[in-house]
């Protein structure tokens, strides 16, 4: 994920740092095993036969939702973050990591708390049921995702600078990460409105919809994040 869409004519473009915080590197990277955790877990629940330990799986929402949580909460209360014309950010990364890194802090308590209900006989039915009340959040969140794509194309919001390293050899071409990066909010958009649905019947097609396009999108802003960590070091470097 990329926090800026500076102007792609900027010639040695200089940025003041100390008014532009951005750390949504880690925000990408838990986002996006954050996503993959949820379809593994998914698929486990679905296979009647496998063991579930849920205190791991406590544990490893509880520290992606923590990280979300954190950073989503301090970009969405902090207007603008990025101190240098960019409040869009707060929106587009902010809020969607802080929305899901309280969903998996809620999933991890309530695993802590009761987690033996993951070998119960019933236990999709059951999770079906419990997770029906949030999933009104979930479809909620997955019109924003749809938003939020939309932005990115009209707007071309996700454009990198020419001295950003990788991404910024295509910043005569804004559309091109415009267009991959709300792909992907329309491929976590997709899951998120079908969650709903998927819910009151388990084992229909939505259910391998929602895995492949969550799976697709995860796998993406984890290595996506990843990239960005060389990419923005770089982006600092040749614009201290």
């Amino acid at each position: 994920m990329i926090s800026h869409a500076l102007p792609l004519a900027a010639s040695g473009l200089k940025i003041d740092w100390t008014k532009m915080p951005t750390y949504n590197t880690i925000m990408s990277v838990a986002a996006g095993a954050g996503l993959l955790l949820v379809v593994a877990l998914g698929y486990q629940l679905l296979r009647p036969r496998r063991t579930i330990t849920p205190e791991g799986w406590a544990l490893a929402f509880g520290a992606i939702g923590f990280t979300l949580v954190t950073t989503g909460l301090h970009m969405t209360l902090t207007w603008p973050l990025a101190g240098q014309g960019f409040p869009f950010d707060n929106i587009i990364f902010g809020e969607p990591a802080l929305a899901f890194g309280v969903f998996l802090l809620a999933a991890s308590f309530y695993l802590w708390k009761q987690g033996a209900v993951v070998g119960d006989a019933d236990r999709v039915d059951r999770v079906a049921r419990i997770a029906g009340p949030i999933s009104v959040f979930v479809f909620g969140l997955g019109l924003a995702c749809f938003g939020i794509a939309a932005a990115g194309w009209k707007y071309t919001l996700f454009a990198a600078p020419p001295e950003e390293p990788i991404s910024g050899e295509f910043a005569d071409m804004p559309m091109l990460e415009a267009s991959f990066m709300s792909g992907l909010y329309v491929l976590v958009g997709i899951g998120a409105l079908l969650f709903p649905f998927v819910l009151r019947r388990p084992r229909t097609w939505m259910t391998p919809v929602i895995g492949v396009v969550w799976a697709l999108a995860g796998l993406a802003f984890l290595f996506f994040g990843g990239l960005n960590y060389f990419t923005h070091i770089g982006l600092i470097v040749n614009t201290m």
